[in-house]
């Protein structure tokens, strides 16, 4: 036999015992982060990195938490500058926002982290009638209709599993929250016509686990367990961060 028959034959047999299925390419390229009540958008970090570090282009949507309609609309620029489909996520009352503004025929796919889904017609705190909070999640409504988390329940209702130092500094740069945001209700629910992920924090001390699962299986979402607090996504990256990337990978492009 020649050598360039050799060569020929050797090839074929790597073709032959090679994996059928290489690895699976994301159908979206561009995962936008919303955070949500009493928090900015530097808790991503961790997500971010990970998510980077795949290949992802990643962007962060800073939230007024003046109103509803404003958290909307700063989630919408931030859609506009993508180049493409986008896997969009929110966190906590984000999780109303991504309902509203996911409706962007951009956007491919939905991830809700320790999230609420409400319906048209619902608002956030409306997700609380079926469930109430947890003991320790005690908003404090100040003179001017925002509000702030209680500095003695804050790291036992919020974040539980982070160090104390990091859970009181979450708690002396919490952003306050205009109430009416979270007294709005939906115009459009995006996880009626888009595919969704969930993630469930099972210690969740803001919003009862039961309540996140109750959700998930009403918006039909593809739901994963994570033990962690209601700022998982901070306590937990990695984990969540493989959710999103799953998420990526199942999405349809608009």
């Amino acid at each position: 036999m020649t050598k360039a028959l050799l060569l020929a034959s050797a090839a074929v047999a790597l073709a032959a015992t090679a994996p059928v299925h290489a690895q699976q390419a994301p159908a979206v390229r561009n995962i936008v982060l919303v955070h949500g009540a009493f928090a900015d958008g530097a808790g991503w970090r961790g997500v971010y990195d990970q998510l980077s570090a795949r290949g992802y282009k990643v962007s962060i949507v800073q939230n007024p938490l003046t109103s509803f309609e404003d958290d909307v609309a700063a989630t919408q620029r931030v859609i506009a500058r993508q180049d493409g489909p986008v896997l969009l996520v929110g966190h906590s009352y984000g999780g109303a926002v991504i309902s509203q503004a996911g409706a962007n025929p951009k956007v491919a796919g939905l991830v809700y982290v320790a999230a609420f889904a409400p319906n048209v017609g619902q608002s956030v705190l409306d997700q609380y009638a079926d469930i109430p909070p947890p003991p320790n999640f005690n908003p404090d409504e100040q003179p001017d209709g925002f509000a702030f988390l209680k500095a003695e329940t804050f790291r036992a209702g919020f974040a539980a599993d982070i160090s104390a130092d990091d859970a009181a500094f979450l708690q002396a740069s919490q952003v306050p929250i205009a109430l009416k945001a979270l007294q709005a209700k939906l115009t459009v629910a995006a996880w009626q016509t888009k595919p969704s992920w969930a993630i469930v924090a099972t210690e969740d001390g803001a919003i009862a686990p039961d309540l996140l699962r109750k959700m998930a299986t009403k918006i039909g979402a593809r739901t994963t367990e994570i033990k962690g607090s209601h700022v998982v996504f901070l306590s937990q990256p990695k984990a969540v961060a493989e959710v999103i990337d799953t998420a990526a990978k199942g999405a349809v492009k608009p």
